[in-house]
């Protein structure tokens, strides 16, 4: 088998990532659900105009945070699978010397599909277990009538077959495009961005400097999920914050702990990714005299301005959603306060971050530290 079961193991962070949005949209797509089936039972105008907002918070919620957890895991499962062929080239191209298709060693890539099965699967049950709680939080007026968690297969169908499917699909396709490569390349562990004539020249710059923006042009998967990890930071800390007026401290708990999840998982998996990727750059650095603050800065520092630019987009994601939320899906619901740009949560979020997101990137660059010249020259 081209891809085992262990190679799989690496890909905790799409389980993650499809856990966190799997259990988001079996919270409010059950209760959708189930809501819909009592509409009859509603005889109050405040009880239908609850009702509708409900009905739409979960459509929003559902779309918003399922679909941009689901664009984050494709990108993170079409990463994995180029760096997987990228660093098996030369085991890809005997294959393929020998005879094999591209298909037949692609139609292997079925097994990173497990990654978004599992997380799924687990994301659904944890969901359903929390079902009871959440549907009491949602009535938390009694301005609905009381509503039986109820199982409906074609929310587990969609959530937990569906995805595991689609992406078990993905991965062979998108396998089979990058093994159309000439074998020689495979068997020389050529990149593609290696190859390409057509890239254009570049001016003369400083040795660090000229490393520093390659390391960003070469791997722009990786920029993303820094990005997206200081993004989940900003949004959900800060809504998790502002919400004390609009929701139970019980929501504003669940999405905080899903943004940090989030948010330092893809953070971890990002970073470690830059530090394997470069680790015979970072030794021929030390063999030539550099210090390893310019190995860090070089290697590291370059995705701090994507970070920031990562918490300035979630800032203003979280206000935009919640403004909607209360101007328009509750602006038939009395007693819903005015929202405004919480500057106090934002400046606490901001707080935090920064000597979070520092620590981390000190102790990758301790991780450089350690780095022995010998060993990566031997690889």
């Amino acid at each position: 088998m081209v891809v085992g079961m262990k190679d799989t193991v690496k890909l905790v962070g799409i389980s993650v990532i499809a856990a966190c949005a799997v259990f988001v949209c079996t919270l409010f797509l059950n209760y959708n659900r189930d809501l819909a089936a009592m509409q009859g039972e509603i005889m109050t105008e405040a009880g239908m105009a609850m009702y509708r907002a409900q009905v739409s918070t979960g459509k929003v919620v559902a779309a918003v945070s399922g679909g941009c957890l689901a664009i984050t895991s494709v990108i993170m499962l079409l990463f994995y699978v180029k760096n997987y062929i990228d660093t098996h080239g030369r085991e890809l191209g005997i294959l393929k010397a020998l005879g094999y298709s591209g298909f037949k060693i692609a139609r292997h890539f079925w097994v990173f599909g497990l990654s978004v099965f599992v997380g799924c699967a687990l994301g659904y049950g944890l969901a359903f277990l929390y079902l009871p709680s959440f549907y009491a939080l949602q009535n938390a007026e009694q301005l609905l009538p009381e509503i039986e968690v109820q199982f409906h297969i074609s929310v587990a169908f969609f959530l937990v077959g569906v995805p595991a499917v689609a992406f078990s699909v993905l991965a062979v396709i998108y396998a089979r495009l990058r093994l159309r490569r000439p074998v020689l390349d495979l068997l020389k562990d050529k990149h593609e961005y290696q190859t390409k004539g057509n890239r254009r020249e570049t001016k003369d710059q400083p040795f660090l400097k000229e490393l520093a923006g390659s390391t960003v042009r070469e791997r722009k998967a990786l920029v993303f999920f820094v990005t997206f990890s200081a993004f989940c930071f900003s949004a959900m800390v800060q809504m998790s914050l502002s919400m004390k007026d609009l929701s139970s401290e019980t929501m504003a708990v669940m999405m905080m702990t899903i943004g940090l999840i989030l948010a330092f998982m893809t953070l971890f998996l990002s970073l470690s990714s830059v530090v394997k990727g470069n680790t015979k750059t970072i030794a021929m650095m030390r063999v030539f005299g550099y210090p390893y603050s310019d190995c860090s800065k070089a290697v590291l520092g370059c995705y701090r301005p994507f970070s920031y630019m990562g918490f300035v987009i979630g800032t203003i994601y979280q206000y935009a959603l919640l403004k909607i939320m209360v101007s328009i899906v509750f602006a038939d619901v009395g007693n819903v306060p005015e929202y405004r740009f919480d500057l106090t949560a934002c400046a606490i979020t901001l707080g935090l971050f920064i000597p979070a997101y520092e620590i981390v990137m000190y102790g990758y660059a301790r991780r450089i530290r350690r780095l022995s010249v010998k060993s990566v020259m031997l690889e």
